[in-house]
């Protein structure tokens, strides 16, 4: 087997159709076809289910696609590796984070890694919950901040933030700190929220905060994104419950308002894969 075999399959798993593959890899479809007959001789099992119309995974050729993955995106991790490595530096590290995380845990992170660690480089994307977890099975990351209750068994996962929920209002709203009791007093009013695609624990906690003040929030609109939200509220097209270390990095005209006495908090976790072998992670880890 070589590499090759691995890219060619990689192809026409993602494309199904041998034609499109052959083209996306600038070789001829009966050579392409050829090399994917020898890699399934080589594994001895059959790879694709196909006719003269249709082309997909078998069972063991969908478990190969997620190894494949991890082997090749592993090898352009170490190209890339290599490649600090002989300039002098110790690594790179892949970090995926949820917006909320920018404003102070990642921050500190990089500050100390300038201080301390200044041989390891960073590569930041902002990313959902859900493709943080899958990238760092896959190899794609190395280091994410999450806000979930669990994550696979392979992964490593620890608090780093525990927070307070806060009501975010225009500057000119009416109601004042002072006055704040609960937030059924803005029942009547349109929230703006984060999606259930940013976290579906954080998007139930708000939903659990409004049930128990007696009403369920009427919904306007939904983001993903922390200065969408913001931007929205600042315009008066409703108010927000966010995570009150997001009032940090924004010069907007919306005010902050802590939620009195309630049970509910939300917490900020970093994960990685326990097996993770960049050596950059390892000197991070002692930091978090």
């Amino acid at each position: 087997m070589e590499l090759r075999h691995l890219n060619y399959f990689k192809a026409v798993a993602e494309e199904l159709n041998f034609r499109k593959a052959a083209e996306r890899l600038f070789i001829s479809q009966p050579g392409l076809s050829r090399q994917i007959k020898q890699l399934e001789e080589i594994f001895e099992v059959q790879l694709f289910e196909r006719d003269q119309k249709h082309v997909a995974l078998t069972v063991a050729g969908t478990y190969l696609k997620g190894e494949v993955d991890f082997v090749l995106n592993h090898l352009e991790m170490t190209r890339n590796q290599l490649k600090l490595i002989a300039a002098g530096k110790i690594g790179e590290l892949r970090v995926g984070f949820l917006g909320s995380a920018s404003n102070q845990v990642l921050p500190d992170l990089l500050s100390k890694l300038n201080s301390q660690q200044p041989l390891i480089s960073t590569s930041l994307e902002e990313l959902s919950n859900a493709v943080q977890v899958e990238m760092i099975e896959k190899d794609k990351l190395d280091l994410g901040f999450v806000r979930l209750a669990s994550v696979p068994s392979d992964l490593e996962m620890k608090v780093v933030l525990r927070d307070s929920f806060s009501l975010v209002v225009p500057t000119n709203h009416p109601l004042r700190e002072r006055d704040f009791i609960s937030v059924n007093q803005f029942k009547d009013e349109p929230f703006v929220l984060f999606s259930s695609d940013y976290s579906n624990l954080y998007y139930e906690q708000i939903m659990g905060i409004c049930r128990d003040a007696g009403f369920s929030p009427r919904i306007r609109h939904k983001s993903v994104h922390a200065l969408t939200i913001f931007k929205l509220v600042e315009n008066g097209m409703g108010v927000a419950i966010v995570p009150t270390s997001l009032k940090e990095g924004y010069e907007l005209n919306v005010r902050f308002m802590q939620i009195p006495n309630i049970p509910q908090f939300t917490e900020l976790s970093a994960i990685w894969k326990a097996e993770n072998r960049n050596p950059a992670l390892k000197q991070v880890l002692p930091l978090i």
